[in-house]
């Protein structure tokens, strides 16, 4: 099972980089190194599944309010004739659509409170609908991997870092769209590996048709943030879109809830149960993937790769700029936390406006963490077997890397 040789290749990697260190250095200290960030990520692994305690309950409870008031499944036979095509192994208009298609909202929006629990309850839908409990469905694979791949539209958390570096950014906003191209890359490779691996036709007219209008209106409103709105206007819309898009969501399902004679109070209270039993089922996930990632990284095996990797280019007479911001990329897949703090150190070290620095920013805005994905989203439901999803993330993120890369240099290079 691929987590299982997963886990264990980072620690043998990890504890082997270690002990070479140790032997060539004699630098004993990156073995406490080592034993204290395994202790502090399971303190920490433990401390982020009760944090989503109170976002998943507050969630869960408006979704079944939402579920009672039919607004999921409203939203279920809207999106069925794309996502039946995606998802062949889903009955029309079960409620694991309108989950999806929220969660899918919500990523793209960068709303990452509301997406979680969205996600977590579309992954609890298609459980329901797995025949084997522990082995990941088509279904699940291709949901998780679609959601991995991280499509987002205005990387506002981003945009507001460059601002906030010392010395900040001169245009905080110039990595908007390299962003928006990186990220779209690797939505469109994971939708084409997934359905290529589970027979799926792409070409038909009902997916062809979506995923054009789709990409048309994100591009049409691309445009109208790029040409009419300045720096500071469109952190406003960004902000009014996401937080006036939480209150519309809340506003019209209780709306329905009342007009379908729903008890909101009753009902919010029995879906937020749901939340507290779903935080701590995946504490164990997490102790076990933020451990590794912790080992992985405390032992000096990102200073070690990205340092072969410059002595490669360099001796093919390539430029090597794009190795500096790798570290952030490496670090996606395994830690979003771990990434920022990369991305920061990138821009701080040399300069926000450095090709180094905006580099890092698109490998940051590029996807999700697919690691704690994994982690998060299987574990709520107890798969064990995630056959082949952790490869066609990975493939995607490489997908997204190599897209930020050529991206960059098409708009920074020099």
């Amino acid at each position: 099972m691929a987590l299982n040789y997963i886990w264990f290749f980072f620690f043998v990697i990890s504890f082997s980089i270690a002990f070479l260190k140790w032997i060539i250095t004699g630098d004993v200290l990156i073995f406490k190194t080592m034993t204290d960030g395994i202790f502090k990520s399971a303190g920490d692994s433990v401390d982020l599944s009760f944090k989503l305690i109170g976002i998943m309950t507050l969630f869960l409870g408006f979704m079944k309010i939402g579920e009672r008031a039919g607004a999921i499944s409203l939203m279920s036979r809207l999106v069925a004739p794309f996502f039946s095509r995606l998802f062949p192994e889903v009955p029309a208009k079960h409620p694991a659509y309108g989950h999806m298609m929220m969660n899918f909202s919500a990523n793209l929006l960068g709303l990452d409170n509301a997406a979680t629990p969205f996600g977590l309850k579309a992954m609890e839908s298609l459980q329901e609908l797995n025949p084997d409990k522990e082995k990941a469905s088509n279904a699940q694979i291709m949901f998780l991997v679609l959601h991995a791949s991280g499509l987002t539209l205005i990387p506002i958390s981003i945009i507001a870092m460059r601002a906030s570096v010392n010395p900040p950014a001169v245009n905080p906003t110039d990595i908007f769209i390299p962003c928006m191209i990186a990220t779209a890359a690797a939505t469109i490779a994971a939708l084409i590996i997934v359905s290529i691996k589970q027979k799926i036709n792409l070409l038909q007219p009902v997916v062809l048709g979506w995923i054009l209008g789709i990409s048309g209106i994100v591009g049409l409103l691309i445009a109208y943030l790029k040409i009419f709105l300045n720096q500071v206007q469109i952190e406003q819309f960004s902000t009014l879109l996401s937080n006036g898009l939480i209150l519309l969501i809340f506003i019209v399902f209780l709306t329905g809830g009342i007009y379908k004679k729903v008890n909101v109070f009753e009902t919010f209270i029995e879906g937020a149960k749901g939340g507290f039993e779903i935080a701590i089922k995946i504490i164990p996930y997490l102790v076990a993937m933020l451990v590794a990632i912790s080992v992985l990284r405390s032992s000096g095996a990102f200073t070690f790769l990205t340092d072969q990797i410059q002595t490669i280019f360099a001796s093919l007479g390539m430029d090597t700029q794009f190795v500096n911001a790798l570290p952030t990329a490496l670090m996606k897949p395994l830690s979003g936390s771990g990434a920022r703090a990369m991305m920061i150190d990138t821009m701080n070290t040399y300069g926000a406006d450095s090709f180094a620095g905006r580099l890092s920013a698109i490998f940051q805005g590029s996807s999700d963490t697919t690691f704690y994905v994994i982690a998060v989203y299987f574990g709520s439901v107890g798969i064990k077997n995630t056959r082949y999803a952790i490869p066609s993330m990975l493939l995607a993120d490489l997908v997204g890397i190599l897209t930020a890369i050529f991206t960059a240099y098409l708009f920074f290079g020099s």
